[in-house]
């Protein structure tokens, strides 16, 4: 199958690359410069030109493939509303040429969209319209499409990780080098989902070859870490006292970051392992923190 694929050179494109080329597929990555295309071309993977903010480029993408899977995502976590709002934008261009067909649209959410509110773990059958995060936009999109007879697909991310990035993680490290403090809310008991880089790459071609139209699925390993242990681990690596805040204490140290510094983001994979018979196998993301590099960080 030809696969497009937007963030085919980002944390989570370059390893489904690889992932895709080893199942049999042929993959056209989205990219922007020229050091992008090289990337591609010594991965083994076609090159197309283009950006998110582009719309025709990215029909013109999908007008090449019988599937496309979209990773790509700005992650300028100080515009985040703004740039959900694109990935809305994005998700409409891509279904807009994939229509009246029966190519898969594999689009990327968050495991919080199927918390059920109730402090229960968030659960592939559930979309919580009502969940804070601006990032029900692009399952929003994704509706949307499906409503116009497309097969959209949702990969839904917790904290993805490996040495060098642990998805929120990797900010919260910066804020905590700032504060000279690392910091967690109240008991610090609130959980993060987790899962290795390599692991959820392999969930993508899973959701390709045995996904259904209108599927969920989440990308959990681990199905919460509590966020004290995490800023204790944190700490231990950065050298850095540990500290619990107040709710009120909370947006003058963690700023954006302050909308999830206490969210109890814990999430099931057990539907997504049975359906599709996906097996994480990678270290667990504790391990991966304490394994890093903080002087390159």
């Amino acid at each position: 199958m030809r696969v497009f694929l937007t963030g085919a050179t980002g944390f989570i494109g370059s390893r489904v690359v690889p992932e895709l080329l080893a199942a049999g597929h042929e993959v056209i990555g989205l990219t922007r410069s020229d050091e992008g295309a090289r990337s591609l071309a010594e991965a083994g993977a076609g090159v197309h030109r283009g950006t998110l903010e582009d719309p025709d480029s990215l029909r013109a993408g999908a007008a090449k493939a019988d599937a496309v899977i979209h990773t790509a995502f700005d992650h300028d976590f100080s515009r985040f509303v703004e740039n959900c709002e694109k990935d809305r934008r994005v998700i409409t261009a891509l279904g807009e040429e994939l229509k009246g067909s029966s190519r898969p649209l594999i689009i990327t959410s968050g495991t919080g969209m199927g918390d059920t509110g109730r402090s229960n773990l968030a659960l592939e059958t559930v979309f919580n319209l009502d969940h804070p995060n601006p990032r029900s936009a692009s399952e929003l999109a994704g509706h949307a499409v499906g409503e116009t007879g497309v097969d959209v697909r949702v990969v839904r991310l917790p904290q993805v990780h490996d040495t060098h990035r642990q998805g929120l993680i990797s900010p919260l490290i910066q804020i905590s080098r700032e504060k000279g403090l690392v910091a967690y809310v109240g008991e610090g008991l609130n959980r993060w989902p987790a899962a290795h880089v390599l692991d959820v790459a392999q969930l993508y071609r899973l959701v390709l070859d045995k996904g259904e139209a209108g599927g969920r699925y989440n990308a959990v390993d681990e199905e919460g870490i509590p966020a004290r242990s995490i800023a204790e681990t944190l700490g231990e690596g950065l050298g850095l006292p540990v500290r619990s805040l107040t709710r009120e204490e909370a947006p003058a140290h963690f700023g954006w970051m302050a909308m999830f510094a206490d969210l109890d983001m814990a999430a099931s994979s057990a539907l997504t392992r049975e359906r599709l018979g996906w097996r994480p196998t990678g270290p667990s993301m504790i391990e991966d923190l304490r394994a890093m590099d903080y002087s390159a960080v």
